[in-house]
């Protein structure tokens, strides 16, 4: 795989999760003894990506504290930068922050509170060979109503996006992309923008944006439901 950074959105508050995590970044609750962005990112280490940029918000002093002790449990080729947002930027303002730190001409992205093990080396090659500004990896679900469905064309470029409602079956965005900056950059967005519906649903259609299916292991611990969950799927 080329060289390649991931950017990590990890300013999440986690509010559909104080229930049953205490006042913590979400990314940074606990599971089976460790947060669940440690599986975050051992996941993308195994997948060969080393250079991590951490996009951070709320309670960053947190996030960059059990970042420093993990880095000196993994050695180098491993390198964590830090984008940290003075006020909630959105997923948009964030990414775009973010990307400032980037060296290389397409990045990874995707967020600190959900796990997505799908294969970033077809991601990359699948992107590069298609000339994408943004390709979006896409798990297929069945019999679900929390996410929105996002349909392909023959040529695998984004054909729409769909309304959260219940679906039998559908693609779901699994909140992991490869993204080329300077085609996302000529776009001229406001500071605090969202991802999703500023660039992807906006862009889709004037843009060279492309879906991968991949039917890999996906957890969003975004509500109790799931965050409970990931304590009986996930193990140290």
């Amino acid at each position: 795989m080329q060289n390649a950074s991931i950017i990590v959105l990890a300013g999440g508050l986690g509010t559909r999760l104080r229930s049953v995590v205490s006042d913590l970044p979400k990314c940074m609750a606990p599971v089976n003894g460790k947060p669940f962005l440690a599986y975050v990112i051992d996941h993308f280490l195994q997948q060969g990506i080393s250079n991590f940029i951490f996009s951070l918000g709320y309670k960053h002093e947190m996030i960059i504290e059990y970042l420093e002790e993990y880095s000196t449990h993994h050695p180098p080729p491993l390198t964590i930068q830090y984008s940290i947002e003075e006020e909630p930027l959105g997923t948009g303002g964030a990414i775009k922050k973010a990307c400032t730190l980037a060296k290389d001409k397409n990045v990874f992205v995707t967020n600190g509170d959900t796990l997505f093990k799908a294969n970033t080396k077809a991601l990359q090659n699948f992107h590069l060979q298609k000339k994408a500004a943004c390709t979006l990896a896409l798990k297929p679900m069945k019999d679900f109503d929390r996410y929105g469905v996002i349909e392909l064309n023959e040529d695998d470029s984004i054909k729409n996006f769909s309304e959260k409602k219940h679906y039998e079956r559908g693609l779901i965005n699994g909140g992991l992309y490869m993204l080329n900056i300077a085609a996302f950059l000529q776009h001229s967005f406001p500071e605090k923008f969202s991802f999703e519906t500023a660039y992807l649903e906006k862009f889709y259609n004037t843009n060279c944006m492309y879906g991968l299916v991949q039917d890999e292991y996906f957890i969003d611990i975004g509500i109790p439901q799931d965050y409970a969950r990931a304590q009986n799927e996930l193990k140290i």
